[in-house]
């Protein structure tokens, strides 16, 4: 028996995929049209000690395990195919892969340099002004180009909305802005906040479309650099305006309406009580507040993210089921009036993603690094596999400061 059989009895339930390794040993379905290669003895000690999500994202980060039949940048059909390996551990074949890859290693725990300290050891108060702006920072403020690459001329990081299967990721970018824009009711002159504003593309769509006065913000330096150029080079000056500063510090209400679009996952559930007070606080009488965000499709689990997610991407980031979102709503004294889950358009929207990290690849690299790359090769697809299974879901809350009663909602949704 070689190394490829000894990481095959890790496998409960059986390899779905070909696996191979340096020393020549080899396994699993011989007409797989996708291999697992582990290329050395750092890949070991990686699964040795992180068995699970963490352990395998850190040894092919690292290039230590390899995958050949699907693009770094779209491997999703190889996670597709992986996605029910679990670990069953047992002794012999640990104690086999221990004496392989040697104690050295085993206690070295180097790791990628895209890879986060465990939740435990990043602070004490998690959520905080200086933690949160970190963590947006660290995501956000990789490379504008980057984000270019792989978001598209919308420069949009959030779920669009695809009115029909042919759309493309641009005309569904579009979609998703104006539909929130008339869950909002905007017309000429409102004022309109937009938290979290990323690269400023809400604010912007709004501003053209509906001329609404408004004001985005972000924790992000280059996000905001970007949006503010942005702004400038479409003669919207007069109308938008970007501010690098705290949901907690904004104080120019009121605004007549509010859209938070992939915001609330950096908010943190026990702030809940407080984000949406502030937003509340910030609102005109009447005013609607639309807060658009990834979900959890059950109350059962915990809401924090899986370790790979934690460790790679979101750093300090929850996911709340749905009715979490709306109570703490209701108990903040807005009103909701609808909700939408628009999962299957997450999935096709990450499908268009990692279509052009996949075309970009060797571009996204040098701006990033390859294990960067690879970090979002794995984040995209295996969030794709999410929303199409629902594991994951995304909500559109939409809501209303009422006025002794009085919506101002229409007798029937009158923005389809």
């Amino acid at each position: 028996m070689g190394v490829a059989d000894d990481v095959a009895r890790l496998a409960d339930g059986g390899l779905p995929l070909r696996l191979t390794a340096w020393d020549g040993s080899r396994t699993g379905p011989p007409g797989s049209p996708i291999t697992l290669h582990v290329a050395n003895e750092r890949a070991l000690a990686a699964l040795l000690t992180a068995p699970g999500d963490v352990g395998l994202a850190r040894a092919y980060v690292s290039g230590d395990l390899e995958l050949s039949g699907v693009h770094p940048g779209d491997p999703y059909e190889a996670l597709r195919l992986v996605q029910d390996w679990r670990f069953a551990l047992p002794p012999s074949a640990l104690v086999d892969l221990a004496r392989t890859a040697g104690v050295r290693r085993l206690l070295s725990r180097t790791r990628p340099e895209a890879e986060a300290e465990p939740r435990w050891r990043r602070a004490v108060r998690h959520h905080t002004r200086i933690t949160d702006a970190r963590t947006v920072r660290r995501h956000y403020d990789l490379s504008n180009p980057f984000y270019e690459l792989v978001l598209g001329p919308s420069m949009t990081y959030s779920c669009a909305v695809f009115e029909k299967d042919d759309a493309t990721l641009e005309e569904a970018q579009d979609a998703k802005h104006d539909l929130i824009c008339r869950k909002l009711g905007l017309q000429p002159g409102m004022r309109l906040l937009d938290v979290g504003c990323g690269w400023g593309s809400m604010v912007r769509h709004a501003a053209r479309h509906h001329g609404v006065e408004a004001t985005g913000i972000t924790l992000s330096p280059q996000q905001a650099e970007y949006a503010r150029d942005a702004v400038r080079s479409e003669g919207l000056a007069g109308q938008v305006r970007i501010l690098e500063t705290d949901y907690r510090d904004v104080a120019d209400g009121p605004y007549d309406a509010i859209s938070s679009v992939g915001m609330i996952e950096h908010v943190g559930i026990r702030r809940y009580p407080r984000y949406f007070g502030i937003l509340r606080d910030l609102l005109a009488p009447g005013g609607r507040l639309l807060n658009h965000g990834i979900t959890r499709p059950d109350s059962h689990g915990s809401v924090k993210p899986g370790a790979f997610i934690d460790r790679y991407v979101f750093p300090d980031g929850e996911l709340p089921p749905p009715g979490r979102v709306v109570t703490a709503a209701h108990d903040a004294g807005l009103e909701v009036r609808h909700v939408e889950n628009l999962r299957e358009h997450y999935a096709m929207t990450l499908r268009e993603w990692g279509s052009n990290l996949a075309a970009s690849w060797d571009d996204a690299v040098r701006l990033v690094g390859v294990e960067r790359a690879r970090v979002w090769g794995l984040y995209m697809a295996g969030s794709r596999l999410s929303f199409e299974q629902n594991a994951l879901q995304v909500h559109q809350v939409l809501a209303v400061k009422p006025v002794a009663g009085v919506s101002g909602f229409p007798l029937r949704p009158d923005w389809a």
